[in-house]
Formats: structure tokens, sequence, C-alpha cells
């Protein structure tokens, strides 16, 4: 594991601009940079960059947040991989944390069944490209399928010679040992404690992982009436669950989110001869039938998703299921059936792009109308058979999340079969109690729910919730600014930060956040305080030194001016040489004293939005962009007084409009208890409703004259 260390070096060193550069044509405006958007089809630049703040935020979709942030979400990588990234980036030694043994030898296997994939796939490719069998036999094959060169070398294809036990050998002579080669399926142990080559006299498709890694084989036979299976693929292993994993996916990603979509095939074959018409966002599963863990990878990317299947009746049961599947990930799916006797491969290779795209735009169908075309071929006026396929299209509708949703293919569905809306709805209402009672059936060792998950979400609209929000957003946008100064138990003033001052009032009072998310981002932010001011005090150092170092040149500088010119006595060139010096001081000063402001403004917000939680980092990153953009004119000509200028007025608000909240929530339960209560109960409760009557209505003047006392 990276330590956290090296994790906020990597945090330091990000530029935001240099960043986001690498992947959008970005334009200085004011303070900031624009461009247009990568998560979505931008024509006008609505992605805006902020360097000071080190986020980034698309004002049209929503997408944005901290450099680690833009690269997860563009690259598709994990927090970890985004990490590595940016480490490389910035030549960044990576530290990792102290593991335990389990831990230490598990990666240690892990990386090691990598680095033998990494060189099984270079080996593969060699034997393809520069042995006579592989050029007469493996791509041969490849020519004619119609790959062309630079296809073959993106997809990494290769060939394994048909000597039993040539790429064993190979691999021990460099050093790997059998068991590793056992574990990654490369080789399997036979009879005699030795090894043989499973993909032996086979082309080979590589299969990636999102990052880019080597995880695992495929191997085609090219012999002609031989019992052996046709396609032999890698076992699962630590590095790969072919549940999980998609083939073509590293290529395909980033097509897949620029045009908002991906094709689902069958086939290795099919996914390349596409890839290389143009048809660059396609994926295919690896070895196995569309499962749930091949969705959460799409739907990572896009909820647009069409299959493209034969349309044999494998093609079609194949399509049916997976249908299903998408549906009730919430995902907007199409259906192609291809004409008989072609699959994609075959397909894309009998015409050119512009036909494929042409037939793809005219023949994809939505679920509904897919469906009821394979349910209904044979039904003609038999009731029985048309009942049983409305009743297979309402149970496909009410697998989806959406209610809105619903209720347009209910329309839909309604128009097609003559049925009306009414009963449809019926029907669905009695599935969808069918599908709750399955998904909710107890099951052993069941995880408990995310706190996000909770009734308090993030979109909770109740007067309290909003209140607290509003402080979280205080705390991540100046949470270790200086505030205010407070006077300690000595009679002397001191400064405190917003988190310190809110640490103060809130512990007086006894208050706590009811949001379990705000509630823990509050409680991270108090602990992070000790690791801040020691972050505070090296900031402040380096900056110094560099500061009178560059300040030191300059006088240095001066001085050599002063005399080279000539032609002042030395009573001059000391006057003038102090005041060089005390302007340096005041340089100097001013200098550190910005670029400290700047970096505690900055503290929360770049250690929030870099976290691992998805929860806590998208809720940091969504409150700390702006929403707004001050216009030139007020830019350039106005005296502008921040947010930040005014968090002595600004926190203690916020602070007594939640503490408002809380009051007004609290009398209107007593009024509601006063309503039922019995003779006897209502003094108590009257009494109780006058206090909080009393402090409501001293609370503003109350919170101005409050103090902390450390």
């Amino acid at each position: 594991m990276i330590d956290q260390a090296t994790i906020q070096q990597i945090i330091d060193a990000a530029d935001i601009v240099d960043v986001v550069s690498d992947f959008v044509t970005l334009k200085r405006r004011g303070s900031n940079w624009v461009g247009l958007c990568p998560f979505h089809n931008d024509r006008n630049p609505s992605f805006y960059v902020s360097r000071a703040r080190g986020i980034c935020k698309c004002f049209s979709c929503g997408e944005g947040g901290s450099a680690i942030n833009f690269i997860m979400k563009h690259e598709q990588l994990t927090y970890p991989e985004a990490l590595r990234y940016l480490a490389r980036k910035y030549h960044i030694e990576i530290q990792e944390k102290e593991l335990t043994d389990e831990q230490r030898q598990q990666q240690s296997q892990r990386e090691s069944m990598l680095m033998l994939n990494k060189w099984a796939c270079q080996y593969f490719e060699q034997q393809l490209h520069e042995t006579q069998e592989g050029e007469e036999i493996g791509m041969s094959y490849f020519r004619e399928r119609g790959f062309n060169e630079a296809t073959i070398r993106e997809f990494h294809l290769g060939y394994s010679p048909s000597t039993r036990d040539q790429m064993y050998r190979a691999a021990i002579q460099q050093g790997y040992n059998r068991e590793l080669l056992f574990s990654t399926g490369l080789c399997i142990e036979d009879d005699h404690g030795d090894g043989y080559d499973r993909f032996r006299g086979r082309v080979i498709f590589p299969i990636f992982n999102l990052s880019g890694q080597v995880i695992a084989f495929g191997g085609r036979t090219l012999r002609q009436g031989d019992k052996t299976a046709k396609y032999v693929n890698s076992p699962e292993s630590i590095v790969y669950n072919k549940r999980d994993i998609l083939y073509g996916i590293y290529q395909a990603k980033k097509e897949i989110t620029h045009q908002d979509k991906c094709y689902i095939v069958e086939g290795y074959a099919d996914v390349i001869s596409m890839h290389q018409a143009g048809f660059k966002n396609v994926v295919a599963s690896s070895g196995t039938a569309l499962t749930d863990g091949h969705i959460r990878v799409i739907r990572r990317f896009t909820s647009n998703v069409t299959e493209m299947f034969d349309g044999d009746a494998a093609g079609v049961h194949a399509a049916m299921r997976g249908v299903d599947m998408l549906l009730s990930e919430g995902l907007n799916i199409k259906v192609l059936l291809l004409p008989d006797n072609h699959d994609p491969d075959s397909f894309v290779r009998s015409r050119n792009a512009t036909e494929v795209k042409e037939f793809i735009d005219h023949n994809e169908t939505d679920f509904i109308s897919f469906k009821s075309h394979i349910l209904l071929g044979d039904a003609q006026d038999d009731p029985i058979k048309r009942a049983t396929a409305i009743n297979e299209v309402v149970k496909s509708i009410s697998l989806i999340p959406s209610e809105i949703s619903r209720s347009v293919y209910v329309q839909q569905c309604s128009r097609l079969f003559g049925v009306g809306e009414n009963v449809l709805f019926r029907a669905i209402k009695r599935q969808l109690a069918s599908n709750h009672v399955r998904h909710n059936t107890p099951t052993p060792n069941q995880p408990p729910k995310s706190i996000v998950d909770s009734e308090k979400t993030i979109d909770d609209n109740s007067i309290v919730t909003t209140q607290e929000l509003a402080i979280i957003r205080l705390i991540i946008k100046y949470g270790m600014c200086y505030m205010c100064n407070v006077q300690d138990a000595n009679g002397n003033l001191r400064p405190v930060s917003v988190i310190e001052y809110l640490q103060g009032e809130l512990s007086l009072d006894d208050i706590q956040f009811s949001h379990p998310l705000y509630a823990q981002i509050f409680d991270m932010a108090v602990n992070r305080l000790s690791d801040f001011y020691q972050d505070l005090d090296n900031f402040t150092h380096q900056i110094e030194t560099q500061t009178q170092l560059n300040t030191q040149e300059e006088v240095a500088q001066f001085e050599n001016k002063i005399a080279n010119e000539g032609g002042m006595d030395s009573q001059a060139i000391i006057e003038a040489l102090q005041h060089n010096q005390e302007q340096a001081k005041a340089r100097v000063s001013a200098i550190v004293h910005d670029k400290v402001l700047q970096w505690r403004t900055q503290y929360l917000q770049h250690w929030f939005c870099s976290l691992p939680q998805d929860d806590i980092r998208q809720l940091a990153c969504q409150l700390a962009a702006d929403s707004w953009q001050l216009s030139k004119i007020h830019a350039q000509q106005a005296t502008i007084v921040t947010e930040r200028d005014r968090l002595a007025d600004i926190v203690p608000q916020a602070i007594f409009g939640w503490k408002n909240a809380l009051l007004t929530k609290r009398i209107d339960h007593l009024q509601q208890q006063l309503a039922n209560a019995s003779p006897q109960q209502q003094d108590s409760i009257l009494q109780q409703l006058q206090q909080c009557l009393t402090i409501r209505s001293q609370l503003a003047t109350y919170m101005g004259e409050r103090v902390i006392m450390p």
C-alpha cells in the first residue's frame, strides 16, 4: 500500500492544469482555464480548471474533481492506480506502507504473475513476428481474417509454437519458477513433475485489464478436424476473474466514454474486426456469458449499450438473457441481430464502414420490439402465446430501476400489444413485489448497507441536513483558514481556524451532525489538525527559505549594479542598499503571507478531494467547486471581497442557521406532543416549548457574544 506521506507528495506535486492539459486543450480565462469537457459531447467550452483550488469542474454535466479524481474518471483507473499514474508523471518514488506477511505474500505473487504474463505476451509476439512457424501459421491466419499490421500490434496478438514445452523451457531459462507458470495457467504440470505449454500451436489473444496489464490469454487452434477445443482460455487466478473482465475494454474505454455508447459482441475476432473498421467502442465477454461483473464495468463508462448477436437460435438466446441483466442495472438497451450466416467479424469485413453504420442505425431496436418480435414470431392468433409474450415483456420492464423509464415503456408496450396501460401497471406492480421479495431474502454474511444508502442521503431536503451541509461546505473550502481571534484563559488573543471554532461551538452545546456522512467528514477534519500544523511548519519553512534565497540574489544584483554605476558617494550607496534590503524583506513577508494563505485555503480541499472513499471525495469535489464566475469587468475593476475574507461573519451565521433549524424541529415536535398530551402533561410540555421559543429569539445576539476557550 502507498503510504500517506507519498500520497501527500503526489497531491502536492500534481498541477491540475498540467494534468488536464494532457487530455484537454485549455485556454486561459481570467484566473481559470477552460476547455471542452471530455466527459460528454461538449460543443461550447464548459469545463473549468482552477489551479488555485486544484480542482476542475464541468458546469454542464457536473463532472470534475481533483487531479486524482480526473485521472480516475478519464482513464477509468482505481484510486491506487491513479496515484501511481501521477507518481510516474511527476517522477515520484512510491513508498509502500509496511504490509503484513500475508499481504506481502499475496502482493508479491500478484506482481510476479503480472510480470510473467507481460513476458509471455512479448514471447508470443516475438514468435509471431520473428519465427518461420509464426509467420507461416499464425500471421497467415490473422491476414486471412483481414487484420492489418497496426491492429495486430495494437492488440498484441501472438503465436505459441507447436512444440510441447518450448515456452515452458524458455520461461524456466528466464528464471521464472514452475509454480508460477502453473498458477497463471500458461503451463500445465504433467505426471512426471514437469510442465508443458497450455497454448501450444495456437494463435494468442492477450486479455488486458482496465489499466493495460496482461492478466490472461485466449488461444485458438488452427488445426482442422482436431478433437481439441477450438478456444482455450487461461484459468482464473488472483489476477484474472473472467466474470469481471471484458475483452477489448482497455482498447475501447476512451471511445466508449467519448461516444457514450458500448457495443457488446461475442468473440475476440468480432472485437478486433469492428475496431479495425472504425468502431472502437466494442467489447466482448471473456469466454463466458454476460455477467453482473461485466455490466458493472460497462456502467463505469456509459449507460447506453447495444448488443450485437448472430441471428441464429444461440445468438437470440444470449441476447434475451443479456437484455434482462442490463435492464436491471439501469442501462439503456438496444439489440441488433445480424443477417443469417453472419457474425460481427464477417459482417464488417463484407461491408465498408458507412454501410455498417447505416445498418446499425436502421436495425438496432429497443428491447420491447426485440422481445415481442421473437416471442410473437410464431404466436399468430394464439392467445396463450400472446399472453406469455406480454408477461415476458412485463417482467423485463419491471427490472428497470427508474419509475419514469418504466412508465415510458409501458406506454409503448400498450400501443404495441393493444393492452390498457392500467392493466400493464398492475402486472408490473405484482412483478415488482415478487422481485422485492426475492431481492430482500436474507443471505448468510450479507454485508451491511452503506451509509450513503441510508434514509439520510446527501439529497435530503430537510432543513436540518441542509444547514449541516452548509457547515460541511465551509469546512471543506476554508476549514484550516484563520477565521478570527479569540480570548484564551489567560486573557490573551490568539487566532483560530474555522474547524477549531466549529469544534468549540459544537462541543459547548453538545451538537452533533445527524447525517452520518457529514459527521464522518467533520471528525476527519478535526483529526487532521495535528498533521496540518506539522505540514504548515514544513511548508512555511520551505517557502521562506526559497523566497529568501531568491531575494538575496536580487539584493546581490542590486549591489553589483550600484557598484558598477558609480557617481554616488558612500553615504548615498549605504542608504540605497538599506532601502533595497528593507523592500526585499517586505516582499519576502508579503510573498510568504500570500502563499501560506493560499496553501491553508487549499489544504482540506485537496485532501478531501483526493481521498479513496468515493462518497466523501465526490461530495468534497462538488462542494469545492463554484457554480459561478466573475465577469471580466468585475475581476479587473472592482474591489472583490471574497467569501474567505468574510469568514468571521459567515461561519457564525451558518452555525446560527443550524441551531435555529434544530430548535425549530424541537418546537414542532413539542407542538405535536402538546396536541395529544393529557392535561397533566401539558404544563411540562408548555414550559419546554416556551424555553425553546425564548432561546430561539435570543440566539442571534447570544451567538455574537460567544468566545472559544482552548
